[in-house]
C-alpha cells in the first residue's frame, strides 16, 4: 500500500519541543478544547467552561448559568467571539448553546427532545453550517444540521445495526470538510462503522473498518482527514486502556476502504498528526503508519497545539506556552 509522506504533517514536530501543563483553575474532568491563536475555550463535567486569550497565563470561568448538572463534552469557537457548547447526556441533558459575545452571555439554540437521545458530537464547514451527531433513536443514528448558526433542524440519519452508537469522549466522532462533507465513526458491538456524506449530512454511505467493536466500551472514537481522500480513525476500548489491538484504522480513498495501523492502546482523541489517549499521546508525521510516543501523559481531546484531560489538565506543546 503506498502511502504520501506528506500526510497530516501539520503540526510542530513535538520531538524537538516539549509539552507544557498549564494551571487551569478548575478540577473538572474536561472533554472540550477549541484554540484559535492565543484565545483557548475548554469545557467538560460539572457545567465547565473556561477561556483564556493570553495563551493561558490566565483562565476565567464563562460558562452559562445554571448548567452545574451538565457535560459539555464539546466546544467549537469560530472567532474570538463566537463560540458553540455542546452538552451529552440522557435526554434534556443533551443541548447546544451559543455566544457571540466570548461567553458573557449565552444562547440556548436546542434542547434534545428524545428520552432515550444522547448527542455525541458537532463539527462545523463554517461559522453558519454545522452537524450533530447523536446515538441511535429508534434504530436511527441521530443527524441534526444548521444552515444560519441558529436554527437546527434533524434530518433523517442513517440505519443503525444492534448495539451500535457513537462515543462523546473528546467531541471529535464527527470531522467535517469543504462546504458539505462529514465522516462519524461508531462504536459499540455492532460498531466499529464511518459513514461518510457528501452533501450536508442528507444522505450517508458506510464502510466497515478494522477497529475493534468487541464490547459495548470499544469502537471508533475520533476522525480527523488531511484531504478528501486521506484520513484516520483511532479508538479501541476504554475499559482496556493499554491493549494495542485495534486502535487505529487508515483510509486513502475517502473512506471507501480502511486498513489496521498500529497504536499503543486506546485512543480518545486524534487531530494534526497526534493522537491521545490514558496510556500516553503519540505523533505520526506519515499519516498514520508509525508513530512515536511524545508524552506518557495521557489527555482526552486536542486542538491545535493544546490538549485537555481530567482533573483541569491543560497542557501546550512549544515554544508558545505561558511563562
Amino acid at each position: 500500500m503506498v502511502v504520501r509522506r506528506y500526510l497530516f504533517v501539520v503540526c510542530v514536530s513535538a520531538v524537538a519541543q516539549s509539552w507544557t501543563t498549564v494551571e487551569s483553575g478548575t478540577a473538572a474532568n474536561l472533554r472540550g478544547v477549541s484554540a484559535n491563536g492565543g484565545t483557548v475555550w475548554v469545557s467538560g463535567d460539572k457545567g465547565t467552561v473556561r477561556n483564556t486569550t493570553d495563551s493561558g497565563r490566565t483562565w476565567r470561568s464563562v460558562a452559562p448559568a445554571g448548567v452545574a448538572d451538565l457535560d459539555f463534552r464539546d466546544i467549537e469557537a469560530k472567532d474570538a467571539q463566537t463560540v458553540f457548547l455542546l452538552s451529552s447526556g440522557e435526554g434534556s441533558k443533551s443541548r447546544i448553546y451559543k455566544t457571540t459575545d466570548g461567553g458573557v452571555s449565552w444562547i440556548l439554540l436546542a434542547t434534545n427532545l428524545e428520552p432515550k437521545g444522547f448527542w455525541d458530537c458537532m463539527s462545523f464547514w463554517d461559522p453558519t453550517h454545522g452537524i450533530i451527531v447523536g446515538d441511535p433513536v429508534d434504530g436511527r443514528f441521530t443527524v441534526m444540521t444548521t444552515g444560519d448558526g441558529a436554527t437546527w433542524q434533524k434530518v433523517k440519519g442513517p440505519p443503525a445495526n444492534k448495539d451500535e452508537g457513537a462515543f462523546a469522549a473528546s467531541g471529535t466522532c464527527v470531522f467535517t470538510r469543504g462546504t458539505r462533507e462529514a465522516w462519524f465513526g461508531t462504536g459499540g458491538v455492532g460498531g466499529g462503522r464511518v459513514f461518510h456524506s457528501e452533501d450536508g449530512g442528507q444522505t450517508w454511505s458506510v464502510a466497515k473498518t478494522p477497529v475493534r467493536h468487541d464490547s459495548a466500551s470499544a469502537g471508533i472514537f475520533s476522525l480527523a482527514f488531511s484531504d478528501a481522500a486521506h484520513g484516520i480513525a483511532v479508538g479501541g476500548d476504554y475499559m482496556k486502556p493499554d491493549e494495542s489491538a485495534g486502535t487505529i484504522a487508515i483510509t486513502n480513498d475517502g473512506g471507501k476502504t480502511w486498513n489496521a495501523g498500529t497504536l499503543p492502546g486506546y485512543r480518545s482523541a486524534t487531530a494534526g498528526g497526534l493522537a491521545t489517549g490514558p496510556s500516553g499521546t503519540d505523533e505520526s508525521g506519515d499519516g498514520g503508519q508509525t508513530w512515536k510516543k511524545i508524552a506518557k501523559e495521557g489527555y482526552n481531546a486536542i486542538s491545535g497545539q493544546w490538549m485537555v484531560g481530567s482533573s483541569g489538565r491543560i497542557a501546550i506543546l512549544g515554544p508558545g506556552a505561558p511563562r
